[in-house]
This record gives structure tokens, C-alpha cells and sequence, in this order.
């Protein structure tokens, strides 16, 4: 088990989390990630992109978003607490000089995003970062990618927040440029990077996309990451995570990833619902 060390809400549903993995935190690489679980027993295992890391600390950091039971339990330990963490897994991303490289995050999307963006930077490229989500408070990573990023453009979907735009607006102006782009790598909600490698599609610029399916065992024994690329049927876990993106069937992937939308949501309210009646019995208990 792994203890974890901090924990910061970023946001109503937003997460950032540091835990003790020394063997990860050394040996991890841009695009890899963890499979997580809460509970040896019963726990459902989840993976997350490693956002950052610290090998002179043995730690890394993980920003998740609670969307269901597991993700819930998660954001409700504490510091001391612990967790199973297995990895690092996946294939590292591939890395090398192309002149620009545009990197994509959409909403919760920016975190995994963010060590890609390291790399590329560190490998002498320019580098444009676009981050966006549907409203300011659900923007992450902001001041992390501005600190490495030649240009940074931050949208927001209702305009609360940088520029009105989706995030494929800045990205075609970007390949519509003289000198286009020689990389784009989006990361996000399926729909969100599918839209991505379409609108870099007419242009010809190579488009790398993470997906994030589900996940049991992290290993390719289960299959239930299956996913098609190119017509040929790959498992997310150790094929990927990340995938040339004009290949991609997002639309069958985001068919399996509504296989158990219904029980997410159901799960999703209930804990958001028992989250916010300890945080009010809490707030009772400190008046008294």
C-alpha cells in the first residue's frame, strides 16, 4: 500500500493528490500511468495519468475528477491515509524535435497533459498549449503551463474565463498558419479529441490523442480497454495509452464507455449527495 502524502481540492470536483511510490516516481515517463485502488477488497481499480512527479521526494502526483463511486472515495481520504498503486504502465510517449508542438487539454484533460508538454518543450520544440473547459472553475494546470509553454491559450465554453471558444478554434487557426504545426497532441473528453483530430485531419498534421477507457487490471489480460484503431482491435493498457488519432474509432470507444453510464451517474449523486450532508454536519459540529 501507498501513502499518501497531500491532498488539495482544485475545484467543486477536481483533485490533486500526492502519494508515496518511490519505484514509480523514478522510474515514470511523459504518458505513462497508474492503476489506483481505495480498497484491496472491494475497491474498483482506476487508472490515472501521472500529472507530476518527485523522485528526490519518492512521490507523484495525481489530479483526478469525481465522477463515480470509486473516484468519490477517493478524494475523501486523507493525508496518512493509504492506497494500492500499481505501475507505471503504458507506453511512454514518443518524444522528439518537430519544430511547433501544440499541445490540447480539455477540462481535467490539462494534467495528464502536462508532463507531454515537458517533454516536448525540454526537447527543443516550441510550444503552443491550449486549455479550455466549460467554465473557469473547471480550468486546471494554468499556471503550470504558462510556466513552460512559448504561448498559452486558455477558452472557456461560456467565456468566463480567457477567450469564448471551443478548443478547436485556436487549434485550426494554428495548422491554418504558414508554418502548421508538426505536432498536435490533444487529451480530454473522447468527444473533445475527436474533434481535435478532425479539425487537424484536412490539414495533415500528425495528432496524438490519450484515451482513457475502462480499466480492470492494467495488464491486457481483461480486454475491457479494447478499443479499434485503424481498423485493428488494440487494448488501451498496453498498446497505448496513446494512439495516432486520425485512426481512432472514437465513436465506437465512446459507445463502450456509456456501457455503464446509468450506474456512474446513480453513483455519482449518491456520493456527491453524502459528500455535502458530512460536509453540513461538520459545519454544525465547529458551531456548537
Amino acid at each position: 500500500m501507498n501513502r499518501i502524502t497531500a491532498i488539495r481540492r482544485l475545484s467543486d470536483e477536481v483533485y490533486r493528490m500526492e502519494i508515496e511510490a518511490p519505484d514509480v516516481a523514478r522510474e515514470r515517463k511523459a504518458g505513462q500511468f497508474v492503476i489506483v485502488q481505495t480498497d484491496l477488497e472491494w475497491g474498483e481499480r482506476i487508472p490515472l495519468t501521472i500529472a507530476d512527479a518527485d523522485p528526490s521526494k519518492g512521490t507523484i502526483a495525481l489530479i483526478f475528477q469525481t465522477v463515480g463511486a470509486s473516484t468519490h472515495r477517493l478524494a475523501a481520504k486523507a493525508v496518512g491515509d493509504a492506497v494500492a498503486v500499481l505501475g507505471p504502465l503504458g507506453n511512454p510517449t514518443r518524444v522528439w524535435k518537430v519544430g511547433t508542438a501544440v499541445c490540447v487539454g480539455g477540462g481535467i484533460g490539462a494534467a495528464p497533459l502536462h508532463p507531454i508538454a515537458q517533454a516536448l518543450k525540454a526537447a527543443g520544440n516550441r510550444l503552443v498549449t491550449i486549455i479550455g473547459a466549460r467554465t473557469k472553475s473547471l480550468l486546471v494546470m494554468e499556471d503550470e503551463m504558462r510556466a513552460i509553454a512559448d504561448e498559452l491559450i486558455v477558452v472557456t465554453d461560456d467565456g468566463s474565463y480567457g477567450r469564448k471558444a471551443l478548443v478547436t478554434e485556436p487549434l485550426k487557426e494554428l495548422c491554418s498558419l504558414p508554418e502548421k504545426p508538426g505536432i498536435v497532441v490533444a487529451i480530454g473528453p473522447a468527444i473533445m479529441m475527436k474533434f481535435c483530430a478532425e479539425t487537424t485531419r484536412p490539414f495533415g498534421v500528425k495528432t496524438i490523442v490519450s484515451l482513457n477507457t475502462i480499466m480492470i487490471d492494467g495488464t491486457g489480460m481483461c480486454g475491457g480497454c479494447r478499443v479499434s484503431v485503424g481498423g485493428e482491435t488494440k487494448f488501451v493498457c498496453v498498446d497505448g495509452p496513446e494512439f495516432d488519432g486520425h485512426l481512432v474509432d472514437f465513436d465506437g470507444m465512446m459507445r463502450r464507455l456509456r456501457a455503464y453510464r446509468d450506474q456512474e451517474d446513480a453513483a455519482h449523486e449518491k456520493c456527491h449527495l453524502e459528500l455535502k450532508l458530512a460536509e453540513l454536519e461538520a459545519g454544525r459540529g465547529s458551531t456548537r
